[in-house]
């Protein structure tokens, strides 16, 4: 691994590299890249970059305003392993190239502005996050949107609906049944060779692995297990982790979707997202309260259930993502939290007598959002309530399905929409923009591309189900 521009271009020269291919996010949270040929990039371009258009980029800059500049990170350096011709990689953050400043809606940036913004308050000096992304691997994929036409469909050899299907060589009947695709082994389990090259690979990119399993849904659903890193960091290996999933998936002749609710009633895929605050070396989330929890984790747990719907708005971005914060599916709808109730919003993990392994996990995310924003966003509500003292409440021990209706009527839960979270968002988020994370423009360029892009766009198109239930009315 490099750590400086030098070794980085001594990386170049002893593996023969001549291309170098430089990635970086746009605002909803997909990678873009550009190749260069390898003398292109000199020691400056870890300074000023490598200019290019961002006028293209979504979310980005106008055209009358469009020069930008790309600058790699040399840490994130590695040859990529799904080109023919040896390819070194690496991520970019963005700079307006007359300022000198970092791009104020780069997504890369505003991670490290929240890191800086926590070091400034002299809470900490670290936050560590370790997202867990599933996803759907799928065999066939097709969708279309037309004036008079819309449909999907998707199809896995795993899935439950395939158990009548005539198949080549015959039908051998091994498929997970609805929400009991946990852990099962072969000949069940399909997909243990593909999990593990996936992983390998990932761990040939520098990113910390440590293990693979099928999840609960029938279809195909998976995990793979990374280790926590420092935000800039763990954003950076699950960007990676994403890109190595689907071009190994490809390799196989499948299709990987982070689609949160790709398959109608059973399980959707969420990315778990673990977090805790370090300082001089130290772990802060260790005390004697509940679950082993300090003051300052609860009241940073606090601070993210008070602004969670607003939270929401970021790290589950998509009209897609509140199909799979529904009720039944395991999923995270109430906005409370407990050491051991998957259905609470924070859930406090098993560290046993270890304070290093202390941490609370947001059970809400999915990996449609962008991790940059969605790490930043939860550093920001966590310091709030660090900041501020906000009391969590009570935790949420008891089952949920004992609860009485009027019991139940007193636990906030996560917003039904898209559109109720960007309304939340757009109540609460000085959470955001005071801290000097967020700007203003950052905040209402993306509630407006959000309603812009996604919930009226959807909102303006009639259902396939809707046919089924007022066709013949």
């Amino acid at each position: 691994m490099a750590e400086t521009p030098q070794e980085v271009l001594k990386m170049i020269q002893d593996n023969n590299i001549k291309i170098i291919d430089l990635k970086f996010i746009d605002m909803p949270g997909i990678w873009q890249h550009c190749s260069f040929y390898y003398d292109q990039i000199e020691e400056s371009s870890f300074v000023d970059g490598v200019a290019f258009d961002g006028s293209s980029i979504r979310g980005w800059k106008a055209i009358n305003e469009s020069d930008m500049s790309m600058v790699p990170d040399p840490k994130t350096a590695w040859i990529d392993p799904f080109y023919a011709e040896p390819t070194l990689s690496m991520i970019c953050s963005i700079k307006e190239p007359r300022t000198g400043e970092w791009y104020s809606r780069d997504p890369r940036s505003i991670a490290k502005k929240a890191l800086d913004f926590l070091n400034n308050t002299g809470i900490g000096d670290v936050a560590f996050f370790g997202p867990e992304a599933e996803f759907f691997v799928f065999d066939d994929v097709r969708f279309d949107q037309a004036e008079n036409k819309s449909y999907y469909y998707v199809d896995s050899v795993e899935g439950r609906w395939n158990s009548g299907r005539e198949e080549a060589g015959g039908n051998l009947g091994y498929k997970p049944r609805y929400k009991e695709g946990y852990f099962p082994v072969a000949p069940t389990d399909t997909l243990q060779d593909m999990r593990t090259e996936m992983l390998l690979t990932m761990a040939d990119c520098n990113v910390p692995i440590e293990k693979h399993h099928h999840e609960v849904a029938t279809g195909g659903q998976n995990e793979l297990g990374i280790r926590f890193a420092p935000i800039i960091e763990a954003a950076d290996n699950l960007m990676i982790y994403k890109y190595v999933i689907k071009n190994v998936a490809k390799k196989y002749g499948k299709s990987v979707t982070f689609m949160p609710k790709p398959l109608f009633n059973d399980n959707g895929s969420g990315m778990h997202t673990h977090m805790s605050i370090w300082k001089s070396g130290q772990p802060l989330f260790w005390g004697d309260g509940y679950a082993n929890l300090s003051k300052m984790a609860l009241n940073a747990i606090g601070g993210i259930l008070k602004h969670a719907p607003a939270l929401l708005a970021i790290t589950n971005p998509t009209t897609n993502s509140y199909k799979r914060l529904v009720p039944g599916f395991e999923a995270p709808v109430n906005l409370a939290y407990s050491q051991g109730n998957r259905s609470a919003s924070v859930r406090i993990p098993l560290s046993g007598s270890n304070p290093k392994a202390k941490r609370f996990e947001f059970r809400c995310p999915d990996a449609t959002s962008n991790p940059y924003l969605s790490f930043a966003a939860m550093l920001c509500a966590a310091v709030d309530g660090i900041k501020n003292e906000i009391d969590p409440g009570e935790p949420l021990d008891v089952d949920i399905y004992d609860l009485s209706p009027e019991e139940l009527s007193k636990i906030p839960s996560t917003p039904g929409s898209l559109e109720e979270a960007l309304e939340a968002l757009e109540k609460d988020h000085s959470f955001l923009t005071d801290t000097g994370v967020f700007t203003e423009d950052f905040i209402q360029n993306w509630i407006e591309y959000k309603l812009d892009n996604e919930v009226n766009p959807m909102r303006l198109r009639p259902h396939p189900y809707e046919f089924s239930l007022y066709y013949d009315c």
